[in-house]
């Protein structure tokens, strides 16, 4: 059988029936998300080695990687138990060099005397000063491979599994090319390809795994992102254009509710508030549903926007619910929004999963008949129990913490109800298209008057004892302070002990002249309550918390936020919680309190805090520091899987496929066309769940 010989189920066929493969291998391979040939192809290198030239290893600078090649001379395995390294002494054109392997007793059975082999790694110093190579990547190279794919070119390296070896994988890759390659529609319609400046699939795929130059690289990987980039915009365009053919509830009341909370709040509404009100009171007007994403940094009063947006729908004659990914962010909620609207006579139910069950089915019954206005809650508010008499408005906050499938079943919940999605979290605008591409965008960018700037530093262990008099003497000022405690494990009951056992020392240590609270995520609500109202007078001096306090804390009398191993939070984390500060018009300072060793990621989060207030610009350096998959550290967040697109490198190239995406289904938007046929069918194939694309299946 010829090795690259086409299979007549083309790039559906199972990699357990191609040459080489059988049914061990193939689950390996499935390990990788590698089921079938078109897997296969759109498994990418992850790395290239350039072996056109191998450097002597004497002529490698040290703290240098290359490529070196060399022939076995011996093999040193380690003392059974010990955990010395694999030495091996390899011989080249300059003399001799040694690689060392730890952890990889098995390698001494690997290597044997006289084999050529190919290695890639940094020449550095050992422990005991030599020279070597540490822990490389190898391969040993057969007497007729040296112009093969493995040798004497740009050689791709894959992604692996246990078990899984560099060689075999490449070669089964490149069979599949060789096979397949031209067999794979082009997603791409020829005009808008040319007119991009983009390959054409088969040649793609052939750079993309086996490059000519290491200069073909980025072409290829250009063509891919903006490929995945554009059936994603695609998708979402048609969702908008499904969701501005619904019919929604137009919600245009007089606005008395509205007036009255504007009447009773002690504050003017900021420009930007006024502005992003009128975006959002027009959507509400119309007759088809509003799908709108309210942004705004910590501290900009986007809940007094959904506030006012819940009391139209209400006064319209509507039910409306706010939904928070948290118990504790749900709860302020409801502390808030109780303040606001039942001094105008209207009650608010709560929802969430930890409730006893004569509450919940209080709850459930007043959202049923109506007698509760609005709703609020977690999750618990989509669950099937859940009936509403007449949802008109839903507002869901910090929903990328959801999952964009979420989005839909609270919108299932009524005809058509507007939304209305909220997110402290600032999000770089390559994010927002890509995540919320279907939703238009309302901007908070002003602070309210009297938000005064933080001064933001951060210090290593040994500045504690300098940090703690400072806090002391702002303390002594009337003024109070938070030091927040880090999650130590991932579970509730360590964090509550590492809080607990801070508040007992620092009240009978270095703060035991002061008054020294505790608040955590195990409090119950009544109790979070009686601890915040003793903060905010002034009953409390220094508030020990958890990351409870990261959102919905407003006390002006708070000057200081000192966070305990800021290297173990996220930025967006450190961010939010720096907002609990400089809300008052006095001076107020953050201070990240950093332990050492630390990663260049926490330095660098760490370093950025100090550089700037600015949320969006923080996110920016978020999205770059870990790339979008971690951006939101959650798997829920319905974050596309790119093959090569990276939001902050390929930004452009997604303005390019949204404009191009816009066009497309505009001229034909079922798709319809036989140009435009491959895009249906890998936009139903990738994002036809996700994005409720049931229109064009």
């Amino acid at each position: 059988m010829n090795p690259v010989a086409k299979s007549p189920a083309g790039l559906d066929t199972p990699l357990q029936y191609l040459k080489g493969v059988g049914p061990q291998r193939a689950r390996l391979l499935e390990r990788l998300g590698l089921v079938t040939v078109r897997d296969a192809l759109n498994h990418f290198p992850r790395d290239y080695q350039d072996r056109r030239e191998f450097v002597p290893f004497h002529k490698l600078p040290l703290g240098e990687s290359g490529v070196v090649q060399g022939t076995v001379f011996g093999v040193a395995p380690p003392r059974r138990g010990s955990r010395a390294p694999v030495q091996v002494t390899f011989r080249d054109q300059t003399g001799y060099f040694t690689a060392l392997w730890f952890g990889r007793g098995f390698l001494a059975q690997v290597f044997k005397r006289d084999q050529r082999v190919v290695l890639y790694g940094k020449k550095t110093l050992a422990k005991d000063r030599r020279v070597v190579l540490e822990s490389p990547d190898f391969e040993i190279v057969e007497e007729d491979e040296l112009a093969s794919i493995h040798m004497g070119r740009v050689v791709p390296v894959y992604a692996l599994t246990e078990g899984l070896f560099q060689r075999p994988l490449r070669s089964l890759l490149h069979r599949i090319v060789e096979a397949h390659a031209e067999e794979a529609p082009d997603i791409l319609p020829d005009e808008l390809r040319r007119r991009r400046g983009l390959l054409p699939v088969a040649a793609a795929y052939r750079a993309v795994h086996f490059p000519e130059q290491l200069d073909d690289v980025e072409a290829t990987r250009r063509r891919f992102a903006f490929e995945d980039f554009l059936v994603l915009q695609v998708g979402l365009t048609l969702r908008r254009r499904r969701q501005a053919r619904e019919h929604g509830r137009p919600l245009a009341p007089p606005g008395a509710l509205v007036a009255r909370l504007l009447r009773a709040l002690p504050f003017m509404l900021t420009p930007a508030q006024e502005r992003v009100w009128s975006e959002i009171r027009s959507d509400l007007a119309r007759p088809v549903p509003m799908n709108r994403l309210l942004q705004g940094d910590v501290g900009s009063g986007k809940t007094i926007v959904a506030v006012m947006a819940l009391l139209t729908a209400v006064e319209a004659g509507c039910q409306a619910v706010l939904m928070a990914p948290t118990e504790i962010l749900a709860e302020q909620h409801l502390r808030t929004l109780r303040g606001l609207v039942e001094p105008l006579g209207l009650s608010v139910a709560w929802l969430s999963a930890g409730q006893r069950a004569r509450e919940r089915q209080a709850a459930l019954e007043a959202l049923r008949s109506g007698a509760a206005a609005i709703g609020v809650g977690t999750h618990a508010l989509i669950q099937d129990a859940v009936e509403l008499q007449r949802l008109g408005l839903a507002v869901v906050d910090e929903q990328h913490r959801f999952g964009v499938l979420q989005r839909a079943s609270v919108r299932g919940k009524g005809e058509h109800p507007h939304v209305l999605v909220m997110t402290a979290t600032p999000i770089p605008r390559t994010l927002a298209l890509t995540l919320y591409g279907d939703l238009d965008v309302s901007v908070l960018d002003q602070l309210p008057p009297g938000r005064t700037p933080i001064r933001t530093d951060w210090r290593r262990e040994p500045a504690r004892d300098k940090i703690y008099e400072f806090v002391r003497n702002e303390l002594r000022a009337g003024r109070q302070a938070y030091v927040v405690c880090p999650l130590v494990e991932e579970t509730e009951a360590s964090d509550l002990k590492a809080a607990t056992e801070m508040a007992e020392r620092l009240q009978s240590g270095p703060f035991r002249d002061f008054r020294v609270g505790l608040i955590h995520g195990r409090l119950a609500l009544e109790a979070k309550d009686a601890v915040m109202r003793g903060f905010k007078a002034r009953e409390i001096d220094l508030l020990v918390a958890t990351t409870v306090i990261e959102v919905g804390i407003d006390v002006p009398n708070a000057s200081v936020m000192l966070v305990e191993h800021a290297e173990r939070f996220g930025l967006a984390q450190l961010h939010q919680l720096r907002g609990r500060v400089g809300r008052g018009a006095a001076r107020s300072y953050c201070v990240l309190l950093a332990n050492e060793p630390m990663s260049d990621d926490a330095r660098q989060r760490l370093d950025a805090m100090v550089r700037t207030q600015d949320g969006f610009r923080l996110a920016e350096v978020d999205l770059e520091i870990r790339g979008p998959g971690e951006f939101f550290g959650t798997r829920q967040s319905g974050l596309p899987e790119f093959r090569t697109a990276g939001l902050v490198t390929h930004a452009r190239l997604l303005e390019e496929a949204r404009q191009d995406a816009a066009q497309l289904v505009a001229r034909d938007p079922g798709l319809r066309l036989p140009e435009h046929r491959a895009l249906r069918e890998a936009l139903i194939a990738r994002w036809r769940e996700r994005l409720e694309l049931a229109s064009i299946g």
